[in-house]
């Protein structure tokens, strides 16, 4: 594979082994968003000169014998919700146009510490709420596969830039899929970490310091050794936490696909996804059993489907409505989860319903916490859970309102955020999913599928992707973007 489109782990060995200087490869990456990026719109914010400072500055401790970090001297790029100092942050908001962050964020800190330095922050759809990264302050980004379609949200930005060989290594968020949507759409890895365990501090708008519920952030990259890499820098103690309690994630002890036992989970009618969709997972569990992994396309979890829905949506609105105004908060409702209106025990929720008493809040934690232990349960049985992401692969740009958007498969018209279910069953339980790619549809664009685990066995899911990309191949980059 080109230069381009090498992991951050081969790309940081072969600065370590003066294949290549920080300065060489960081300005590689400079020249192809000025040439590559045009079309993408993945990175619209650049920090060139300052990258550059910090890639002479890599460089010059290497000569000295010094090192740096895991991350010598490799350039990243980032998500736009992140601080960087004196860049924007504004979530694609066009009132916060001029938001320049004073202090760089938690998670860049600890990049930094790594040995990276960042050429740039990547696009997002207004407010980080769209399966489509575009926004009244940077513009659309597109699919590398197809720039008629969507790279996805919100971290889309982050999965263009990834698959089209414009960065290292990424970082996204995720709340509703916004690491695991676009690693499906644009056929890269995004890890989905538990909840808590990465602190997102400096990965908000002004005014919000306090760690959202069962949003997260975490790592995007072209491999799974890559995720492993990132999630031991990112993960521990958020500062205020760190005199009081370290993180120590079990250590995954499997080699071999053989010795997993995997529950697929192909379909659901709550979420229904495409015929190719749901042959994809259940081609992944054949292929598995066929190495001698212990697989079942029965094994569930005891939960009630429709709570956990009803309860995920409770929380997703909470937190993305939390600075709205009650108009702003109506609309933001519509968009989220209006499309149950149409369905019998829904449980749709009301921009009033979401500014009830804290009482009420208790009532729905406390029905995550149901959830929590029946999973808990589930995988002391199983390893991992394998289940779609979306319902389709990359779809075709939809700027209209969010009312009249539809998904169409399989001759059936879907409501378009229905979608939302495979990452909100996840993330209302606070688990882990690494998505790894699976190859391409018939349309010829990527499969990404969910690995899911017990909370605090991220390892675990990223051990199985990597050894799945072993087994039956990982990222491929898309046609157009060679050197």
């Amino acid at each position: 594979m080109t230069l381009a489109f090498l992991s951050a782990t081969e790309l940081t060995q072969k600065i370590q082994n003066k294949e290549i200087s920080s300065r060489e490869l960081t300005d590689f990456y400079i020249d192809r968003i000025e040439r590559f990026d045009g079309k993408i719109n993945a990175v619209p914010v650049h920090d060139f000169d300052r990258a550059r400072d910090a890639a002479d500055k890599a460089d010059a401790a290497q000569a000295a014998g010094q090192s740096l970090g895991p991350l010598h001297g490799l350039p990243m790029t980032i998500k736009e919700a992140y601080d960087i100092t004196n860049l924007p942050t504004t979530w694609g908001i066009g009132k916060f146009s001029k938001n320049i962050a004073l202090t760089d964020s938690e998670v860049v800190k600890r990049f930094k510490t790594a040995g990276a330095h960042f050429i740039g922050k990547t696009n997002v759809p207004e407010g980080l709420a769209d399966f489509q990264s575009y926004n009244v302050v940077y513009g659309t980004t597109n699919n590398p596969w197809d720039v008629r379609r969507t790279p996805g949200g919100s971290s889309g930005g982050s999965s263009a830039a990834l698959a089209a060989g414009l960065c290292g290594l990424e970082s996204g968020s995720d709340i509703g899929g916004s690491i695991r949507n676009p690693a499906h759409f644009c056929g890269v890895y995004g890890h989905k970490p538990t909840w808590g365990i990465v602190p997102p501090q400096g990965h908000a708008l002004p005014g919000d310091i306090a760690p959202p519920d069962i949003a997260v952030v975490g790592p995007m990259a072209r491999s799974a050794e890559d995720l492993t890499l990132a999630m031991n820098i990112m993960a521990g103690p958020d500062p205020l936490n760190s005199p009081g309690w370290n993180l120590n994630l079990p250590d995954p002890s499997k080699t071999s696909l053989k010795d997993f036992k995997v529950a697929i989970w192909p379909d659901d009618p709550l979420s229904p996804v495409s015929i190719e969709m749901s042959d994809r997972v259940q081609e992944i569990g054949d292929r598995l059993a066929k190495l001698g992994a212990t697989v079942s396309d029965t094994a569930r979890p005891d939960i009630d489907m429709n709570m956990s829905r009803q309860t995920y949506f409770f929380m997703l609105n909470g937190v993305l409505g939390a600075h709205l105004t009650t108009e702003e908060m109506a609309s933001l409702t519509e968009k989220a989860s209006g499309y149950s209106s149409s369905n019998s025990g829904s449980g749709a929720l009301t921009a009033r319903s979401l500014t009830q008493s804290h009482q009420t809040w208790l009532g729905w934690s406390n029905a995550r916490e149901v959830l929590r232990m029946s999973w808990r349960d589930f995988f002391q049985d199983w390893d991992i859970l394998i289940c779609p992401q979306m319902a389709t692969t990359a779809f075709k740009h939809d700027h209209s309102h969010f009312n009249g958007r539809r998904i169409t498969f399989d001759g059936a018209v879907h409501p378009y955020f229905e979608q939302l279910l495979w990452s909100g069953h996840i993330t209302v339980a606070y688990l882990p999913s690494t998505v790894f790619p699976t190859g391409p549809g018939a349309d010829g664009l990527p499969i990404g599928l969910q690995a899911v685990s017990a909370e605090y066995n991220d390892l675990k899911t990223i051990r199985f992707a990597e050894l799945m990309a072993q087994e039956f191949g990982g990222f491929n980059p898309p046609p157009g973007f060679e050197d």
